[in-house]
């Protein structure tokens, strides 16, 4: 089969790789679309993958055309979309179901090959099967806007809220929707890309700009999340959250990113800053919102791209052009 593979890093091919063969417990996934994420820069950075060669691609979804021996919950036929993140439900963490935590985690497209192919292996527990009114194209949205769900349960957002968003790109924008969803009194977003930002406005964000200067809002907001792992926009967001606020890192840094923080402030003023890693008990509910409506498709993917043309559609994500950017196998 076709599949696009990060060889080393900075080095990404499209070749023939060997056809998946399914374990007991898997599902051989024919891949309609998969979704190209920050992970997955990381990844051709040398970053993430703990070694190389991969085949990427955690963001997937496709119909099911190949059945392990023990498999009886899915069919050959069936259309589903599939959690990449895979436990060992045996760590300490686990233990405390906090499995996105796992001290052995892994996950499809980072550890294990991925979804940009045309074929791909999934534990069958890890596929939830789609609505008939579901685009299976579309359906690739669902893993990030899981990770998104994530990140709102580590909030436990109150009513009411202020919320300032760094960064309109796919995430940040699927914060935004769920900022909305959850009520908030008022979602601004701040991005240094003018087309981005349009998106925001357009998804009816309360205000837009290029700088949390430009809002005015000296008390500062009771949620700041970041959605952009850039240092500058993490330094900025950590000044503008407001007395008893809490700041949430939900973009993916580089291992080498550091921020300063004020202890002093943080006591004296209550904030909490946490984190938000991937996917924990929410993709299910992601595929439910997402059957919805929670997201509009024709807004959220701005480019579908043949397999051939991965690396490129990694050079165009990187260069920050366009919103969610997915292959077609």
């Amino acid at each position: 089969m076709r599949a696009a593979v990060i060889e080393a890093p900075g080095k990404v091919t499209v070749t023939t790789v060997p056809d998946p063969t399914p374990g007991p417990r898997d599902v051989v996934v024919e891949v309609a679309a998969c979704g190209l994420c920050g992970t997955d820069l990381h990844i051709l950075q040398g970053e993430f993958a703990p070694k190389l060669p991969i085949v990427p691609g955690h963001e997937f979804a496709g119909e099911v055309v190949g059945l392990g021996s023990e498999v009886t919950e899915l069919r050959v036929g069936d259309r589903v979309a599939v959690d990449p993140s895979l436990y060992c439900n045996e760590c300490h963490y686990c233990r405390l179901g906090r499995n996105n935590l796992c001290d052995r985690w892994q996950a499809i497209g980072v550890t294990r090959p991925g979804g940009a192919a045309e074929y791909a292996l999934a534990p069958v527990a890890n596929c939830v099967r789609l609505p008939d009114h579901v685009d299976t194209q579309d359906a690739a949205l669902i893993e990030p806007l899981s990770c998104a769900v994530r990140g709102y349960d580590v909030l436990s957002a109150r009513l009411g809220a202020h919320v300032l968003i760094y960064g309109s790109g796919t995430m940040g924008l699927m914060m935004l929707e769920l900022a909305k969803r959850t009520g908030a009194a008022s979602v601004d977003v701040l991005d240094i890309n003018p087309e981005r930002l349009a998106t925001a406005e357009k998804l009816g964000c309360s205000r837009s700009a290029l700088s949390a200067d430009e809002l005015g809002r000296p008390a500062g907001w009771d949620v700041v999340i970041d959605a952009t792992g850039n240092a500058a926009a993490i330094q900025d967001g950590l000044e503008r959250v407001a007395k008893a606020g809490t700041f949430l890192q939900f973009g993916v840094s580089d291992y080498a990113t550091t921020a300063t923080i004020s202890p002093y402030r943080i006591y004296n003023q209550e904030i909490t800053i946490t984190g938000s890693m991937a996917v924990l008990h929410s993709y299910e509910r992601a595929a439910e919102l997402f059957a919805g409506g929670v997201l509009d498709p024709r807004v959220f993917i701005s480019h579908r791209m043949p397999l051939d043309q991965y690396p490129q559609a990694l050079q165009q994500f990187a260069a920050g052009q366009g919103r969610k950017i997915v292959v077609l196998p």
